[in-house]
């Protein structure tokens, strides 16, 4: 799949993940705030909350003024760095456990492999993340005040049920992030190849081109992960006992609102997608750059 040549270590994709994961979540949590309030809004057929994305948009500014489209972002701002960073991390030693010849180029299911092993092992830290930021956006949506923050949420629901509390839809992340992952960097590298002009290296992809790649890979890995998106959305934020697992959750949406539900947030996840993580992918390859220069030995 194009020129390989000049492989990256783990070690550099991971420190240039954090900066790429800082620049998604800035560019990104406000329509992700959107999102969630879409997703979980009251499910009574006389009464809706939000009609779609804009509705959203506007009744949270109005109600809640722009801050209010950055609330739950403490639990993601402190986990998406380090969840970026280990995402191309693992997406590096994957390539890196792929390759015997390092002039060899991967195949597109060594490539495919390799970003579906990244979205195993940031599971870890996006379970609990996601979990706390949904309670948090639909808390700040309802209006109630249970939770004063993340660090108060992830207490409260450690000292009601536990660990297990706190990484509640940790299945769903997994069923969301694995595939995903893997179309994502998948989709991202082949663009790279396919922008690159005959005789350039892809490490001197222009700007508005990696910003391109970038944009359609969040595009695409949203496609498949939307629907898992929804039921762990659902899943989290319910209260303890309304589902007894992922079957229950689908089932009871698929009951009362029909396949629709599943791609509810639809237009909020699709404009977030581009910008956010055109911007990943733009912070990732400036810091790699940076890197190269100052730490070419790594």
């Amino acid at each position: 799949m194009g020129d390989q040549q000049q492989r990256v270590s783990p070690l550099k994709n991971f420190v240039a993940g954090g900066v790429g994961g800082t620049c998604l979540l800035l560019a990104g949590h406000p329509l992700d705030t959107i999102k969630v309030r879409l997703q979980t809004q009251p499910k009574t057929a006389r009464y809706v909350l939000y009609t779609g994305t804009y509705d959203c948009f506007r009744k949270t500014v109005s109600k809640e003024g722009i801050l209010g489209l950055y609330k739950g972002m403490g639990a993601p701002l402190a986990g998406v760095a380090p969840m970026m960073a280990i995402s191309f991390f693992g997406f590096g030693l994957g390539k890196q456990l792929q390759q015997s010849d390092a002039g060899k180029p991967l195949t597109s299911i060594q490539i495919f492999l390799s970003g579906c092993l990244a979205g195993v092992f940031t599971t870890v830290i996006v379970a609990p993340g996601e979990r706390i930021k949904c309670l948090l956006q639909v808390q700040a949506s309802s209006g109630s005040s249970k939770y004063s923050g993340p660090v108060d949420c992830a207490v409260q629901l450690y000292k009601d049920q536990g660990i297990r509390s706190v990484y509640k839809g940790t299945v769903l992340t997994l069923i969301r992030d694995v595939p995903s992952s893997g179309l994502y960097f998948l989709t991202y590298e082949y663009l790279k190849n396919l922008l690159t002009p005959e005789g350039q290296s892809v490490s001197q992809l222009s700007t508005p081109k990696i910003l391109l790649a970038g944009g359609v890979a969040g595009i695409l890995n949203w496609t498949i992960a939307l629907p898992p998106d929804v039921l762990k959305s659902n899943f989290q934020t319910a209260a303890d006992g309304q589902y007894q697992g992922l079957i229950d959750v689908l089932r009871t949406l698929l009951r009362e609102e029909g396949p629709g539900a599943l791609y509810k947030g639809f237009n909020a996840v699709f404009l977030r997608a581009f910008p956010a993580n055109a911007a990943c992918f733009l912070g990732f390859e400036v810091a790699l750059k940076l890197l190269n220069a100052v730490a070419p030995s790594w």
